[in-house]
């Protein structure tokens, strides 16, 4: 079912499955049924799917967070909840790398390849699994020699590599706990998560790949590293070599990755571990507040990681599945790394960014790799529709993608009709999915061989899972009114804790709706008259417009819809009349020249030509009240690594505010763009 863009849009148009992938998908429409029956004993089945040393004796315990029994009040007379804790699979014992290497080799899946590595300057690595299991045997026995042992800590500080993998397997495989630290990240950010898990061993490189530079990181890692006494040793990866010379070097402490890990033994006899032993620490972002270090476990997370995995992208022992995240983030967790090789998969991972040396280099690693499963941004997305505006170039061959996915934010409906038309060439699912770190696996996603989808919608709860729309007292919404996105219930792959403060664990997430015993994700969204989830965007990412509670998500599909934009962010400013009033950023759709975009004139102009038509755009889709009292034309947004706009540093930037923590940002050099554009925009004449 093919409809025009901007028709399909309009129609709310439901896309069915098509025909081939219905007859043969790997989950039907009877899971919902049969999980909704039994939960648990649905995720039973599950972990049946991987490989236990020792079975389990109790399927789940949970312990909510319930009100003290003596009466105890908090501060502000609410009161004390007890900490809530969960367990899933008590007794069972596993080791996550074997589940994810050995057990492939052992089965004589040796030969299959694990990863396809794409380096930013053209250098290529294949490596199948019985490479994988030797590598993760050398990388454990150097561990060892280090001195790491189960429930130590190591963080990891590199790029999308093959190493970053090889070392995080080899860290499970001991039974320690990684925690993966996005490599742009400064080293202020990288000295909070080492000395926030006490961490015995940091792993590092001594330069990576940056937009087409090799960038020095060794000097970096070691001012992080300064003065923290529980760092042993920094193990260091050759990477950009002779590129980035003058390494740092303590004597002693920091140890070349080839010198210790590429001379190990390539064998290796690894333990079984209790179901609940910590796998990772994984760091909320931090742009407001300290960051969290989020705990996941081993036998919980791998078993919803896995099926998660094999379900929503339909896995197959044929595609060539690549999730584009950095390894850092949540979604490689789980979507790279542990969902994909418990099933065996063949990878494909790319180290630089998608632009270098061309704005087709992610349609040219698609076409060399024959990639079915391609696993994106919503904010790449509409990046590549700014790139190509008139659709993707015949001289790439796309025919291979037969399932798209998304991740990171909510996707506008003409992001999504443009990623299945120009990518999916019209045919592809789109596997929207919803989750958070905190989740640690997909809770929302449609089934691709079953469910009917809506341009824009995550659609509904995977089985075994339930979420609602709530208000403030927890009350379900009516259909089509917003309120805060709960899970209820709980589920394997959830995090147990924040490590070190189990109290801003129940507190930032089981407080507010304790009551109900509902899990407040953080999140605005609606529930449709179909049943349809629709995400609105942090709860934080609302706009009070003299009373009226706007979504910036709404706003900004409507700005996307038009046709001169390719992206928007929308934001709350001060208003001295109504409180707060809207500033949307927006970037055109069709890419300046090099001389244009260095000119402020330019985008002074821009905006005079476009401002008219979007606030009519906005008035028509969403309400005169959304209409945007300020239309900035910007060349990029600030944006995450892992894709999501930074819409506070845009409040910042238009208020005239100093700018926050921007460590995460993906290009540090898009703020001072908008600045250098809002400054010129204030200037008279």
């Amino acid at each position: 079912m093919t409809l025009p863009l901007e028709t399909a849009a309009a129609n709310d148009s439901l896309y069915y499955p098509p025909a081939g992938l219905v007859d043969y998908a790997n989950v039907g429409s009877g899971a919902w049924p049969t999980a909704a029956t039994d939960p648990v004993a649905f995720w039973e089945r599950q972990a049946d799917r991987l490989d236990w040393a020792e079975r389990w004796h109790t399927a789940h315990t949970w312990e909510p967070a319930l009100a003290d029994a003596s009466g105890t009040l908090e501060s502000d007379g609410h009161p004390l909840l007890s900490i809530p804790r969960a367990q899933w699979f008590l007794g069972g014992r596993l080791n996550v790398a074997v589940n994810c290497v050995d057990r492939h080799v052992d089965a004589g899946h040796g030969d299959r390849v694990a990863i396809n590595f794409e380096g930013e300057r053209g250098d290529r690595e294949v490596i199948t699994y019985a490479d994988l299991q030797r590598r993760v045997a050398q990388a454990a026995n150097a561990l060892i020699a280090l001195g790491i042992v189960a429930g130590d800590r190591v963080v990891v500080y590199l790029p999308v590599i093959p190493e970053t993998i090889v070392i995080t397997l080899a860290v499970a495989r001991l039974g320690a706990v990684h925690s993966l630290v996005f490599g742009g990240f400064s080293a202020a950010a990288l000295r909070f998560r080492l000395e926030d898990t006490g961490a015995k061993l940091l792993v590092t490189s001594d330069g990576q790949f940056r937009r087409g530079a090799a960038v020095a990181v060794k000097e970096q890692a070691d001012v992080a590293v300064a003065g923290i006494d529980a760092v042993e040793h920094v193990l260091v990866v050759r990477r950009t070599g002779d590129l980035t010379p003058n390494v740092p070097w303590t004597a002693g402490r920091d140890v070349w990755w080839h010198d210790v890990v590429d001379t190990a033994e390539n064998t290796h006899d690894a333990e079984f571990f209790d179901a609940e032993t910590p796998l990772f620490i994984i760091y909320t972002s931090g742009t407001t507040g300290t960051p969290k270090g989020l705990v996941h476990t081993s036998g919980g997370y791998l078993t919803q990681a896995s099926w998660s995995h094999w379900a929503i992208f339909d896995a197959k022992d044929s595609d060539v599945y690549w999730c584009t995240a950095d390894l850092a983030w949540v979604t490689a967790h789980t979507y790279v790394l542990y969902g994909p090789f418990s099933n065996g998969a063949t990878s494909v991972i790319y180290e630089g960014t998608p632009n270098i040396p061309h704005p087709g280099r992610h349609f040219e690693i698609i076409e060399r790799y024959a990639v079915t499963t391609y696993y994106t941004a919503p904010t790449l997305v509409r990046t590549l529709m700014t790139w190509f505006p008139d659709g993707v170039p015949a001289t790439f061959d796309l025919s291979s993608i037969r399932l798209l996915g998304s991740v990171g934010e909510a996707i506008n409906p003409h992001a999504w009709l443009w990623f299945r038309e120009n990518i999916g060439a019209g045919t592809a699912p789109i596997v929207d999915t919803w989750w958070q770190s905190e989740t640690g696996a997909a809770i929302v996603a449609p089934l691709p061989g079953v469910t009917a989808l809506k341009p824009g919608s995550a659609t509904h709860a995977l089985p075994g899972l339930t979420v609602r729309v709530v208000d403030d007292q927890g009350t379900d919404t009516e259909p089509g009114s917003s309120g805060s996105l709960v899970v209820d219930g709980t589920w394997p792959a959830m995090a147990r804790t924040v490590w070190g403060n189990p109290e801003r664990y129940r507190d930032a997430y089981w407080k507010k709706y304790a009551a109900q015993g509902y899990f407040l994700a953080g999140d605005s969204a609606k529930i449709d008259a179909d049943g349809y989830l629709w995400l609105l965007g942090r709860i934080d990412d609302v706009i009070n417009v003299s009373g009226h509670r706007l979504s910036t998500i709404e706003i900004e599909s409507a700005l996307v819809a038009h046709p001169a934009v390719g992206e928007a962010g929308v934001v709350g400013i001060h208003d001295e009349t109504t409180g707060q009033a809207i500033a949307a950023f927006v970037i055109p759709a069709r890419s300046p020249s090099a001389a244009e975009a260095a000119d402020p004139r330019f985008w002074r102009a821009l905006e005079a030509e476009l401002s008219p038509a979007l606030r009519s755009q906005v008035t028509v889709q969403v309400g005169a009240i959304a209409k945007p009292r300020e239309i900035v034309v910007v060349p990029d947004l600030p944006k995450t690594r892992s894709g999501k706009i930074m819409r506070r540093l845009l409040g910042d930037l238009m208020d005239g505010r100093e700018l926050g923590d921007t460590t995460s940002l993906q290009d540090d050099t898009v703020p001072l763009q908008i600045r250098q554009i809002l400054d010129a925009r204030r200037s008279p004449g």
